[in-house]
């Protein structure tokens, strides 16, 4: 009985993990640590990646463990990039910085609340709206990359903040990968470019982040705009 119930626990631990990095996060961000609020909201990440297979893999999936990890994603990927923008550049557009600040976590917020109650009836091979972890992945690496570049995007990447929160309520729809099924003959072809984006990793870690989860996000809103566009033409 003590066996099964570790197993239980397991998940769990996983999820709290992924909020307890969240709020490491945000601690750094208060002191100026941006490189460091930004591995945390990465080990968060991971974190949260990791608590929902594990429950599907041990069969370990709960209530609780849906609330809970909600309620992690809240801290962990809406308030932690939050403040991680607010304290790097949206201070200093008093308002304007605090209104996209807060929109960010209320929109982020929304999207876990509705994923929460119609995620039975959803497609599994598509997101409807972007998923929090990955706004707050596209948001932490642009911030990075602008802090790299010398702060030259500053209100871009506000307005982008917006912008991502907007995409995150929205029913614009984005690839999960938690069904595709690859052809035998195009094993090898994926295991070369997970390969070759691993090396990019390594070698520029923010810029390859920024640039393989800013093009996820565009891929899935041009598509929906072709898939508009061909509607409207078929009409």
């Amino acid at each position: 009985m003590k066996n099964i119930k570790l197993i239980y626990i397991l998940p769990n631990l996983f999820t709290a993990l992924s909020v307890f990095f969240g709020m490491m996060s945000i601690i750094a961000s208060s002191q100026g640590k941006f490189e460091k609020a930004f591995i945390y909201i990465v080990l968060s990440f991971i974190a949260d990646g990791l608590d929902g297979r594990v429950a599907r893999m041990t069969n370990t999936q709960s209530k609780f463990g849906l609330e809970f990890d909600s309620l992690a994603d809240i801290v962990a990927f809406g308030v932690a990039p939050a403040m991680m923008l607010f304290f790097s550049i949206g201070h200093d557009y008093g308002k304007f910085g605090a209104l996209v600040t807060g929109l960010f976590v209320v929109f982020g917020t929304i999207r876990l609340a509705r994923f929460n109650v119609t995620t039975e009836n959803n497609d599994p091979s598509v997101f409807i709206g972007l998923p929090i972890p990955t706004a707050s992945a596209v948001l932490a690496s642009f911030i990075m990359l602008n802090i790299d570049l010398n702060h030259i995007f500053n209100i871009y990447l506000l307005i982008g903040a917006l912008g991502l929160g907007i995409l995150m309520v929205s029913n614009v729809r984005f690839s999960s990968f938690k069904k595709i099924d690859v052809q035998k003959n195009a094993k090898l072809k994926v295991l070369v470019s997970i390969i070759i984006i691993a090396s990019f990793l390594y070698l520029y870690p923010i810029w390859t982040l920024a640039i393989t989860l800013g093009g996820y996000t565009t891929y899935g809103v041009m598509r929906a705009i072709f898939s508009l566009t061909k509607i409207r033409r078929a009409k």
